[in-house]
């Protein structure tokens, strides 16, 4: 009798395992599912060719070279005036060029196949790169993946990386889908968290540790939704309760609605952790819409640029969305517009594509018209369509930047997709992490 119950519950345990008829259920099935559906029509022609130029940067800088360790990654620059490459990449880089493959294949750019081979095989290659508690350095080679400049172990390039690497994973399934999770569980949202003050850690070198904190609102949003959804480190509602309590709001003007602001006010802030997260459909626990929010941060930003037009030729109603950019005097971040936070927005008459560009979900229409503007300057186009700056009041025909920063083409092309079709934002809204965030945190579906 004992041995027939042993046998029964072996059959049953079996009957589990594999599933009924003895095949079992593959937890990461190919997804053949087309998301680029409700396609606006009569799209401006200048947005359809900087969405497919911008795709060729993504696709055709990234090391392809099977034999290097650097495999998948994604050059932080590319200098237009040389026609090369760089030799340094960004893990965020390497986010924004995941989230292009699927936009790629969908538009007709590269098959499926070619696009599933290539997110697999850069997520392998990713996770063999050097990691400290899941999370990857900042800046590498682009042959070696090595880290270069000393740079830091970087919590916020990690979480850009890591959507780009669940949107790809999503929109293919099967072993992408797979690796793609094993990457996201082995992060350690807790190691980087420092509880004493419900915030995240700025960044962490090996030779000194961790140093600054993330404050008030700004682009680190993901980071709450991420890390609240992690099933292996999590880190609960602290720490974006405390991110809120922290932030700036500025009241209403004729000109824009009332926005919690950022440190600098460059535009980039209020854009990158809505290229994945749909933040349009959900209001957190108080019953803010963060999505509103970007909405009124770009009215703000053009009415800034408008106050400027006396002082710079080329900033105005079709120029606008100052942002951490290429300037004439070298990169700075805190391009940026005001009202912001810590009132430390910086201009001299230096304007980014990209501001314009990836606030297209938010004001479409002054989105194009500036678009529209700056595809009038041969100087500023290239072959991956805009380079990444200009400045006409420098000089006697301007000074027009050499180069394209990896990260601003990536806002660039998800923000022109997501406005064309939400596509984006359907896959990633999919992902039973991001949907688990969302609810550890309070926010719900708008009404519901």
């Amino acid at each position: 009798m004992k041995k027939l119950a042993f046998i029964v519950l072996g059959l049953l345990f079996l009957t589990g395992l594999y599933g009924c008829g003895g095949g079992s259920q593959d937890p990461f099935p190919i997804n053949t599912k087309s998301y680029r559906t409700d396609v606006k029509q009569d799209v401006d022609p200048v947005v359809l060719e900087e969405l497919e130029l911008a795709f060729d940067f993504f696709w055709e800088t990234q090391n392809t070279n099977t034999a290097q360790a650097g495999y998948g990654l994604i050059p932080d620059r590319f200098h237009t005036n040389t026609n090369q490459i760089g030799t340094v990449a960004s893990i965020a880089s390497v986010g924004f060029g995941l989230t292009a493959i699927p936009i790629g294949v969908e538009n007709g750019f590269i098959t499926r196949e070619e696009g599933e081979e290539r997110a697999y095989q850069t997520l392998v290659s990713m996770s063999n790169l050097d990691r400290r508690h899941g999370f990857f350095f900042h800046f590498m080679d682009m042959q070696t993946g090595a880290r270069v400049w000393e740079s830091e172990v970087s919590i916020i390039d990690t979480a850009l990386f890591i959507n780009g690497a669940l949107t790809a994973g999503r929109f293919f399934g099967g072993r992408t889908e797979k690796l793609s999770r094993e990457l996201y569980e082995a992060i350690e949202w807790n190691w980087y968290y420092d509880a004493s003050q419900s915030r995240f850690y700025m960044g962490y070198w090996p030779e000194r540790g961790f140093e600054g904190h993330w404050g008030g609102y700004a682009e680190q949003l993901m980071l709450y939704v991420l890390a609240a959804g992690s099933p292996t480190f999590p880190v609960g509602k602290s720490a974006y309760n405390r991110m809120k309590l922290s932030s700036t709001l500025h009241s209403a003007t004729p000109e824009y609605g009332a926005f919690y602001s950022t440190h600098t006010g460059s535009l980039f802030t209020h854009q990158y952790s809505h290229a994945w997260i749909d933040f349009a459909q959900y209001n957190d626990a108080q019953g803010f819409n963060w999505f509103t929010n970007s909405v009124h941060a770009t009215e703000a930003a053009i009415a800034y640029a408008k106050t400027l037009t006396p002082l710079y030729e080329g900033i105005n109603a079709n120029s606008w969305g100052m942002s951490a950019a290429d300037g004439p005097n070298g990169y700075k971040g805190n391009y940026g517009s005001g009202p912001s936070a810590g009132n430390a927005h910086f201009n001299d008459g230096t304007v980014p594509a990209y501001g314009a560009i990836g606030s297209i979900v938010f004001k479409p229409v002054e989105a194009i018209a500036a678009m529209k503007n700056y595809r009038t300057f041969p100087s500023y186009f290239s072959k991956y369509g805009f380079k990444d700056s200009y400045n006409l009041s420098v000089g006697v025909n301007g000074w027009f930047a050499n180069d394209i920063i990896g990260i601003d083409k990536g806002i660039s092309i998800v923000m022109l997709e997501n406005y064309m079709s939400g596509m984006v934002w359907k896959i990633h809204m999919e992902i039973d992490y991001i949907q688990v965030g969302l609810e550890n945190l309070g926010f719900t579906k708008v009404n519901t």
